[in-house]
């Protein structure tokens, strides 16, 4: 949502009158409640972890409209991370690439978060079933590290960044963070470059909303309020991607009013303009370990973007567009291949951070 979005909400509590406009506020809840709830779920690891707290950090990975696929399950000596298949989104992800991605992104959390906390061991991914991440750990010698320190400050960041460019130093230790077998990773720096890359976003963004399917499971993930938001537990709030609050039954209203191609691809022009690069993975193989692989180096790659005091966001719309992939594919000199991921980089605001679901939700009996 824009400025415009925000003179209706406006418009519409003032034409409540005073003392329902106060109703109504009250019923949203407050920023600052918000951000008291949210900032608890990413207080600091404590020296001596149990499982449920290594999880905790795990769930603040990144994930695909902030769903929070994820299961976890814990024994002596192992975690194990498998989909929650009640959190798809069949629309934007029909074959839950973006699924698995984000159970990779969870699970390289966990490893980062246990081996600073003296628990090190290894990510298998067990492809029987529905396939699963199994961390096996022991007692090590404690490794921190600059990304595991960014855990709890890394978020996707929505908005439009400075425009500096990135130092070739810093760009060669983003490079080496994201680096995870299976997986190759593009850096794209170059303006004309970057300006196809910002025509296949759009692209693909043009064909989604053209979706009414589309448009329908994204607004049933939209947050639009405070109170929404921490009641859910998940999903995407309004405040996280820059747009203000609206009263729960204003902001789907709000939403179908103004929510339209040209304007969504206009912010994405200005983002894209205002971004030095951008991070291409690709799998070497078109499976769900190696989507769960291109997972886990994002999430390096995030992590260590925030450790420099950089800023992120997802642009995977010429992912989610099939009919895209081979043009993205050829662009990053790999042709042939199904790209699993798209980030953009830059400095930028902090935004208020999303939203988690209660620990004890995600977790199962082993």
């Amino acid at each position: 949502m824009n400025r415009r979005h925000l003179l209706i909400g406006t418009g519409s509590l003032l034409a409540l009158g005073a003392g329902a406009a106060w109703v109504t506020m009250r019923q949203m809840g407050s920023s600052a409640g918000y951000r008291d709830a949210v900032q608890a779920m990413r207080r600091e690891l404590p020296a001596q972890p149990q499982a449920q707290d290594l999880i905790r950090y795990a769930a603040l990975a990144a994930n695909g409209h902030n769903t929070q696929p994820w299961l976890f399950s814990a024994a002596p000596g192992q975690i194990t991370l498998q989909p929650d298949f009640s959190r798809r989104t069949p629309v934007v992800d029909p074959d839950d690439h973006h699924l698995y991605a984000s159970l990779g992104c969870a699970a390289e959390n966990l490893a980062l978060a246990a081996a600073a906390r003296g628990q090190g061991g290894e990510l298998a991914f067990d492809d029987s079933g529905d396939g699963r991440i199994v961390f096996a750990h022991q007692p090590t010698a404690p490794q921190e590290s600059a990304l595991f320190e960014a855990i709890p400050r890394r978020q996707s960041t929505r908005a439009v960044y400075d425009g500096r460019p990135v130092s070739p130093a810093d760009l060669r230790t983003l490079a080496s963070a994201a680096a995870v077998p299976g997986i190759d990773m593009v850096l794209i720096n170059d303006r004309p470059q970057l300006d196809r890359i910002r025509d296949l976003v759009i692209a693909g963004n043009s064909a989604q909303m053209a979706d009414p399917e589309f448009i329908r499971e994204l607004k049933a993930w939209l947050r639009f309020n405070p109170r929404q938001a921490l009641r859910a537990g998940d999903g995407l709030y309004s405040a996280a991607s820059g747009n203000p609050a609206l009263p729960g039954w204003l902001g789907p209203r709000a939403f179908d009013m103004v929510f339209r191609a040209q304007s969504e691809n206009d912010k994405y022009a200005e983002q894209m303009r205002s971004s030095p690069g951008v991070a291409v993975f690709v799998g070497q193989k078109d499976d769900r370990e190696h989507w769960m692989r291109a997972g886990r180096a994002c999430q390096r790659f995030a992590l260590q973007a925030t450790a420099l005091g950089l800023k992120c966001a997802y642009i995977n719309q010429p992912v989610e567009v099939a009919g895209l992939r081979p043009e993205l594919a050829a662009l990053v000199g790999l042709p042939g291949r199904r790209p699993d991921i798209v980030m953009r980089f830059g400095y930028g605001p902090t935004l208020p951070y999303s939203p988690r679901r209660p620990v004890e939700s995600i977790i199962r009996a082993a």
